[in-house]
This record gives C-alpha cells, structure tokens and sequence, in this order.
C-alpha cells in the first residue's frame, strides 16, 4: 500500500513532468517548431550525428515520419544531411551545434540562471539524493519504454 510520502513524491513527479512539457512546448514555438521537434532535436544534440534509422529507433518515430522531421531541421539549418564515407547509401544526421544554441540559448538563458541558483541552494549531501533519484527514475522509465515496446 502506498503511503502518503510517496503519493506526495509522485504527484510532484507528475506536476514537474506536466510543467516542463508546458515550459519546452513555450520554448518551441518561440523558436519556431512544435514541442516534440525540439525534443527531438535535443535528442540530436546530446547523441550527435547518427543515420536517419537510428534517429527513428531512438525516437520510435517511423521513417517517413524522421524524414519529415529532418527535412524541417534542414529548412531551418539546425541539420545537415552528409553522405557516410564508408556507405554512400546511408545518410547521416549532423545538428549544426553552433545554429541549434544560436537559436535555443537566449530562450533558456533566464530558465538555467534560476536553475543554478535553485542547485547551489542545496547541500552536497541534497544534491547527491537528487542525482541518485534522478539516475534511478530515468533507469526506470528506460526499462519501461524497452518492456513495452517488446509488447
């Protein structure tokens, strides 16, 4: 049975999760793409160049669907599609870096400012509970995707 700690924990969970799409949906438009087109081009950013079919693995997006998204990040010039050295079958997916911040970073520089000084606020020994709830919750939600896109 769930006590009333975790109930707590778990709706704050869900508001933070709620909050922070409504913020990055806030975001996007202001940079001119949808919510989950800026997600996906954080996707692109943390993982960095990789082939359209990893692209849509990693997004479980179709491929006509990663096609589409490309294109839009072409138009925009926040990716370039190269030519692999090794297979000039395969194209790959390179997020130019320097446009992608150009755009982005005036729209969080408030958000990170106020992020930092929300972290500093805490102790080591605080911040070491957050990083293992963090690490943890995202180990989980990992398992989750896998399990369920075995169904």
């Amino acid at each position: 049975m769930e006590n009333e700690i975790t109930r707590q924990i778990r709706k704050l969970s869900q508001l933070y999760a709620f909050t922070s799409i409504q913020m990055h949906e806030t975001v996007a438009r202001k940079a001119g793409l949808s919510g989950t087109d800026h997600k996906y081009l954080g996707f692109l950013m943390e993982k960095g160049q990789m082939t359209a079919g990893e692209l849509a693995t990693l997004t479980g997006l179709t491929t006509g669907a990663v096609t589409g998204l490309i294109d839009r990040f072409e138009k925009k010039k926040l990716v370039k599609r190269q030519l692999a050295a090794n297979d000039r079958r395969k194209v790959i997916i390179v997020p130019n870096t320097e446009n992608i911040m150009t755009l982005l970073a005036p729209l969080y520089k408030d958000f990170r400012k106020k992020s930092q000084k929300l972290l500093t606020s805490f102790s080591n020994k605080e911040v070491k509970v957050l990083e293992k709830y963090f690490s943890k919750a995202i180990e989980v939600m990992n398992q989750t995707t896998v399990q369920l896109n075995k169904k």
